[in-house]
């Protein structure tokens, strides 16, 4: 080889080095970049995705919770409920008996009015005054109580009936959002 082509296969040799050596450089920065920019890229999915499932976790915990108050209050209005409803149902008995118990004493004072008559037609007479007397009391008393019922049934559905409406009103709140 003569000393020209020797002297140009090494300007031709230096020059693919050099571009080798550019060109690795320039991919290395390139590709550093690269990583870098997909480093921070991956950083701030990663934080989008964390600041979601906290948020999605705080929701959860907040429908947990509201869930559990809800469900406290159904409890303590059935237990409300309940409550009225023996109470109410003892008072019905009370008031079942003293109606039992003033028949028994209209029958009692009838008998004694009977042993006391006089005659057929007084016996007649005072069986006839009885029997309408007690049959207008049984009237009243069962009227009484029938009222009395009827209230009793309101008052002690009346703390379920708020919790429906409530219920009602918390699920029509997500539907009008």
């Amino acid at each position: 080889m003569s000393s020209t082509s020797k002297s140009r296969a090494l300007v031709a040799t230096a020059d693919v080095t050099k571009l080798v050596t550019d060109a690795a450089a320039t991919n290395g920065a390139q590709a550093q970049k690269m990583i870098e920019e997909g480093a921070v890229q991956a950083r701030v999915a990663m934080e989008k995705g964390m600041e979601q499932a906290q948020k999605a976790a705080a929701d959860l915990k907040k429908a947990a919770d509201e869930a559990v108050e809800f469900s406290r209050g159904n409890v303590e209005a059935f237990t409300q409920s309940a409550q009225l409803y023996f109470t109410g149902v003892q008072d019905l008995s009370r008031q079942m008996m003293a109606a039992m118990q003033g028949l028994s004493d209209h029958a009692m004072e009838g008998a004694r009015a009977i042993s006391g008559a006089k005659s057929l037609k007084d016996v007649a007479e005072l069986q006839a005054s009885l029997t309408r007397a007690a049959f207008e009391k049984s009237l009243g008393d069962a009227t009484k109580l029938r009222e009395a019922a009827m209230k009793l049934a309101e008052e002690s559905f009346a703390p379920i009936s708020a919790r429906v409406k409530v219920g009602v009103e918390k699920l029509a709140r997500p539907i009008a959002a």
